[in-house]
């Protein structure tokens, strides 16, 4: 399935189909999905830049039973309705937390360490950018994984996420191959970081 401009999108995952509803007119980039947002049994998992909550939910359902979706205020009641309208697939309304990256009072309120902290087109505010690799670290274990799906946006920014992460993280490109067909597009890359250990 290629995700389009249309006001509702439904994804299959297993046997469940989520209905997800957007907002294309809106002007907070949380209300529409974006092309790069697509074995967890006992792990913790955050997911920043939550949007309308198609990837927590996805991983949810794949069995990420244990995951915190975030996103700033304005982005909440998109993110709630998309919970509320498949609560009956879900099972459960999901946890959500507003979380803006560089308020470390929200950070510590949402009980890190996390095996794994998702985000997906998160990286397009220049002004953003050491915030949410700040968070990044702060909310993921020493030994778990964040997992970003990635486009270039804004080149200033993409610069200084890569030199930032750089110091902090290891970093892997997943292959293109190792990706689902339906769900790897040419722009975007899925990237996979793991703190460095301090020698």
């Amino acid at each position: 399935m290629k995700f389009t401009d249309s006001p509702e999108i439904n994804l299959k995952i297993k046997d469940k189909t989520l209905s997800l509803q957007q907002d294309n007119s809106s002007f907070h980039v949380g209300t529409s999905i974006w092309s790069a947002s697509s074995t967890f049994h006992n792990r913790r998992a955050i997911e920043l830049g939550t949007g309308c909550g198609v990837t927590g939910m996805a991983l949810y359902l794949l069995g990420l039973a244990d995951i915190v979706l975030t996103d700033i205020h304005p982005v909440m009641p998109a993110l709630k309705h998309n919970l509320k309208r498949n609560k009956q697939v879900l099972g459960k309304m999901l946890k959500t937390a507003i979380l803006y990256w560089s308020n470390e009072d929200q950070i510590n309120g949402v009980n890190p360490p996390f095996d794994y902290v998702i985000a997906a087109d998160v990286v397009y505010i220049e002004e953003s950018v050491g915030a949410l690799v700040k968070a990044m670290e702060m909310l993921v274990k020493d030994d778990g994984v964040v997992l970003l799906g990635y486009q270039l946006r804004s080149p200033e920014a993409d610069k200084l996420f890569w030199e930032i992460c750089g110091e902090v993280f290891v970093i892997e490109k997943v292959p293109k191959e190792d990706l689902h067909p339906e769900y790897c597009y040419e722009e975007t890359d899925v990237f996979i970081f793991r703190k460095k250990k301090n020698l």
